[in-house]
């Protein structure tokens, strides 16, 4: 369950990736169950989640288009939450990927989507039996979509037994 503090946030992110995937989203009652945040690599300590701008980078190192976060326990389910938080509409490439502790991984959403702003929604993954989750990776943007460049989008990922 969600802390008292979490709770005013869960609402714009609980409305994953806009119209065009109605019929792939989880519903907030589809969500709903015993799940915890999981903790973003290099995050704040304090926030599960994670607020981005769609950048192309510095011309001496990569954009960060990926955000990871650590999986400590083993889950049946994660759940995926992603909100636009610009002003403007944009479309850009999502991706969304399960890494193991073998060194493989699982592309578990790929799309290009275009949510209204203050919208986004939640996308339930189950977990692959045999299979230890180490991280969850949530990519936004691309090299060959730089017109969504300066979008801001908010995104965390919950961990449920």
């Amino acid at each position: 369950m969600a802390s008292p503090l979490l709770r005013p946030h869960l609402a714009p992110l609980v409305s994953l990736l806009g119209v065009a995937l109605a019929s792939t989203l989880a519903t907030p009652a589809a969500l709903a169950g015993s799940c915890e945040f999981l903790s973003p690599v290099g995050g704040d300590g304090v926030s599960p989640i994670v607020t981005k701008t769609i950048g192309m980078g510095n011309p001496l190192g990569r954009p960060n288009w990926n955000t990871d976060f650590y999986v400590t326990k083993p889950y049946s389910s994660y759940k995926l939450f992603f909100t636009a938080d610009s002003s403007k509409s944009a479309t850009y490439p999502v991706e969304a990927y399960l890494k193991f502790t073998d060194g493989s991984n699982l592309r578990v959403f790929n799309a290009n989507i275009a949510p209204e702003p203050g919208t986004g929604g939640g996308k339930l993954v189950p977990a692959v039996p045999g299979k230890q989750v180490s991280q969850v990776n949530i990519k936004v943007g691309s090299g060959d979509n730089m017109a969504a460049t300066g979008f801001t989008y908010r995104v965390s990922v919950q961990g449920c037994r």
